[in-house]
């Protein structure tokens, strides 16, 4: 009531003082007005969302993904390089990733199926030994330097380190390969996160490299012929500036918001966490190492000891020595407080939170497994591979996918493929693109256990054989893995052994099965006989 009679009060004594008494007593009413205390009910807000002197800094600014990433991003991607680069744990962060959602390379099996739904084992068989061939490192790369396992791993790698990578698709042949299709590796350092052609293209819309339509889809990259830090071994060797067309370049990133035109570190949110942890741990290793050069200090009014070039004294110090001091000397041991022993405790504080930040467990990180049981350890494991495995389809979608069918289409044409002709191909693409791909699994954490819970879950119809193996496999698929069984069980068979992992002479219990004779094109084949007809017998 209070205020809102002040408030009639003032605009009464607007309409009768001049205007310059009417503005001071404005900026009065004001002042008033912000010194009054404010009910607890008056205002209703989030408590994230209020502000006082504890949450002075605290970012207010509305901001969209491209204009954060415009001004931060080669500062983080040469930050994050630079740690990558010199700092232990940042280095173990990205061979974490790497190894676990890559690993030795995903493996491909073609799914081509006749009339009848049946797998089609010859053009299977040839597109694989195509795709094999193409895997070269003289084909598959325009350097021929990597196979196409390494440049999957380069591409994950990167995508960790620098947030993105750039695959460009050549249309031609390289060494020997009889398929006119190549790859090409562009760090993001090279696409022109600074240019505007404004002048070249007017109507044309560029975001840090990437020009795009109105809806953000991309239509052309601006690319540098140089890395921007490249050698320059010779002064005629100029950079220049390309447009690519956006149907020959794989951008690979994960987009966290919409739209993003670019990339970011995988590291951004713990960089400076890991930059403070390898200063702090070099400031102790540097605090140690002087701590253990000094052992005492003598106080006296005089100089003492033997005097060097660089003008400095010094005693010597042996075993069962003893030495005299002058008077009003005395000598003070020095009891170093390094190596700190709150360290190890720090340390383990510090990578939890790099730990949460690069979304890797603890222990796979540090290698420290002395604070954990096997349950927490085989939790962390497990909760580890599930987002393995939502990064392994993010890559299958977004870059296998794509180089399969490109890859298919070219050797197709150029009848590098034999048994698909180009008319059929061209009749039902789908049909003669149907492909699986393998990425890695994991062995097993307890196999005792968990093998019987996989029988059991395959007995009762929860799960079956084709899934275990796909995550327990590494790579290898049910296919592989029966043909490989039959393969080592002729050989045994062939060299006259008998092991108790047969199943046409030992059963499950490890009992000698008998033999029934039965032939089926020419093989005498063993049938288990069941238990009554044992004891009958």
């Amino acid at each position: 009531m209070s205020m809102n009679k002040d408030f009639d009060n003032l605009i009464h004594a607007l309409q009768t003082l001049p205007a310059v008494e009417g503005a001071l007593l404005v900026k009065e009413y004001q002042k008033q007005k912000e010194l009054q205390p404010t009910s607890r009910t008056s205002v209703r807000m989030y408590a994230g969302a209020k502000q006082s002197r504890l949450t002075y800094g605290w970012g207010q600014l509305v901001t969209s993904a491209d204009s954060e990433l415009s001004t931060s991003l080669r500062i983080l991607r040469s930050r994050s390089r630079a740690l990558i680069r010199d700092a232990p744990y940042a280095k173990r962060a990205k061979i974490i990733v790497v190894n676990n959602i890559i690993g030795a390379g995903m493996g491909m099996q073609a799914q081509v199926k006749t009339s009848r739904d049946n797998l089609n084992k010859s053009i299977n068989d040839d597109i694989e030994s195509s795709w094999e061939d193409w895997s070269e490192a003289t084909h598959c790369h325009t350097g021929g330097t990597l196979h196409f396992a390494d440049i999957e791993r380069i591409a994950m790698g990167q995508i960790f380190e620098a947030g993105e990578i750039f695959i460009r698709k050549h249309y031609r042949a390289f060494g020997d390969s009889s398929i006119p299709f190549c790859l090409e590796i562009i760090e993001p350092e090279r696409v022109i996160d600074e240019f505007q052609p404004s002048a070249l293209l007017p109507e044309a819309v560029v975001r840090m490299g990437v020009e795009s339509d109105e809806f953000r889809r991309p239509v052309a990259y601006w690319i540098r012929r140089l890395h921007p830090g490249e050698i320059r071994f010779s002064a005629t060797e100029t950079d220049k500036i390309e447009r690519i067309s956006a149907d020959q370049i794989i951008h690979l990133r994960i987009t966290e918001r919409w739209p993003q035109t670019r990339g970011e570190p995988w590291l951004h949110a713990v960089l400076r966490k890991l930059n403070d942890v390898d200063g702090y741990s070099e400031a102790e290793i540097i605090a140690s190492r002087a701590a253990a050069s000094y052992m005492g200090i003598i106080e006296t009014e005089q100089d003492y000891g033997d005097k060097q070039e660089d003008g400095t004294r010094e005693i010597t110090l042996e075993p069962g020595i003893v030495e005299r001091l002058s008077p009003r000397e005395k000598f003070n041991f020095i009891n170093p407080s390094r190596p700190n022993s709150q360290i190890d405790p720090f340390m383990r504080l510090m990578l939890r939170e790099i730990a949460a930040g690069t979304g890797v467990s603890y222990e796979s990180l540090s290698r420290d497994y002395s604070q954990s049981n096997y349950s927490s350890s085989r939790l962390a494991l497990l909760d580890d591979r599930d987002l393995w495995r939502v990064f392994q389809l993010w890559f299958i979608r977004n870059f296998r996918n794509q180089i399969h069918r490109e890859w298919l289409q070219q050797a197709v044409l150029a009848r590098a493929i034999e048994s698909i002709s180009i008319e059929n191909y061209a009749a039902n693409t789908k049909k003669f693109e149907a492909v699986r791909f393998k990425p890695r699994g994991w062995t097993w954490i307890d196999p005792q256990k968990e093998v019987e819970a996989y029988k059991e879950g395959i007995k009762s119809g929860l799960t079956t054989m084709t899934k275990v193996i796909a995550s327990t496999g590494d790579g290898m698929d049910i296919e592989d893995v029966l043909d490989e069984r039959r393969h080592e069980l002729d050989l045994a068979k062939e060299k006259g052994l008998v092991f108790d992992t047969d199943p046409e002479s030992v059963d499950f219990k490890k009992i000698k099965q008998p033999k029934i004779a039965s032939e089926e094109g020419g093989r005498v084949i063993n049938y288990p006989v069941p238990q009554r007809q044992r004891r009958e017998d």
